[in-house]
């Protein structure tokens, strides 16, 4: 399998193809770096495409591919490569460039809105899960992993829902493909009511069920994944906010957070539902997108 990642020159960012050498090291698979360029209009007059611009965008295309094997020259332990294509739309040049390399996994950054460290979905990106049908994993802005780092945890964000359940398995596989271990988190964030309670401590009651219940549901896929051979280990984050939740996990390097997409949309195969799309921009790490 080889895994692909969008790769632009334009922005001062290696994160991405920081974290595809991650998968690829993890998993001994080639890597393909991609740079899209803009592609040529039809001059109404010559019936054709300007000649000019079509040189130009050769030339970016060509510095692009040069730039990316140059920084992925720092990996020398994984075969890479770096090619450029002319298209009116990034993300379905990623994905036709998925398609004819097989790839199961597309790797892309941060949009430059994104505080370092942190995940943040631009409008090429969010086209782009909304269309995919390969996993896609997303890279914070300026992630700098360890030299010859590896990923050596995944934490899948569970919720006791069929999606997660058919999830589950999903994850197990990832950390059987890339040699990790498993972690369940459930974020559990606490509701304000906006009517005062008549009775004091209704609302920690709910919380403390609702607490027994993550427990008990956390525990089942536990035994579940034991029954298939996998190990993990779970615990529950919460806090007021999703930032405040997530936060009191502990993470360390070479994490990674899996989390599934929405099923809820018609049109939608790798798509964030609402929960992910919260933990997604709230993650430390970088973010694996599973349909």
């Amino acid at each position: 399998m080889t895994y692909v990642v969008g790769y632009s020159p334009h922005q001062d960012d290696q994160g991405a193809l920081e974290l595809a050498c991650e998968f690829a090291r993890s998993q001994a698979a080639p890597l393909r770096a991609v740079t899209v360029v803009p592609h040529g209009w039809g001059t109404p007059v010559a019936g054709d495409t300007d000649r000019e611009y079509e040189q130009w965008a050769a030339a970016e295309g060509e510095a692009s591919a040069k730039l990316a094997l140059q920084h992925l020259a720092k990996h020398p332990d994984i075969e890479v490569e770096a090619v450029w294509v002319s298209a009116r739309s990034v993300p379905q040049a990623l994905l036709e460039q998925a398609e004819t390399v097989g790839a199961q996994l597309l790797v892309v950054g941060s949009g430059d809105s994104a505080e370092r460290g942190r995940v943040a979905l631009s409008s090429k990106t969010e086209r782009l899960l909304h269309s995919s049908s390969v996993m896609v994993a997303l890279a914070p802005r300026d992630y700098r992993p360890e030299p010859d780092s590896r990923i050596t945890r995944v934490t899948l964000a569970f919720r006791d829902d069929d999606a997660t359940w058919q999830l589950l398995d999903r994850a197990a596989e990832i950390c059987r493909q890339v040699g990790a271990e498993l972690r369940l988190v459930t974020v559990a964030v606490k509701q304000r009511s906006l009517v005062t309670s008549p009775v004091r401590g209704d609302e920690k009651l709910v919380y403390a069920q609702l607490l027994g219940q993550v427990q008990a549901a956390q525990a089942e896929a536990v035994d579940h994944l034991a029954k298939v051979g996998m190990t993990a280990a779970a615990e529950v984050a919460g806090g007021e906010s999703w930032a405040e939740a997530l936060a009191t996990v502990s993470w360390r390097a070479g994490d990674l957070m899996v989390v599934g997409s929405s099923r809820t949309h018609p049109l939608a195969n790798v798509f964030l539902g609402s929960s992910a799309s919260k933990i997604a921009r709230n993650s430390p790490v970088p973010v694996l997108v599973v349909a």
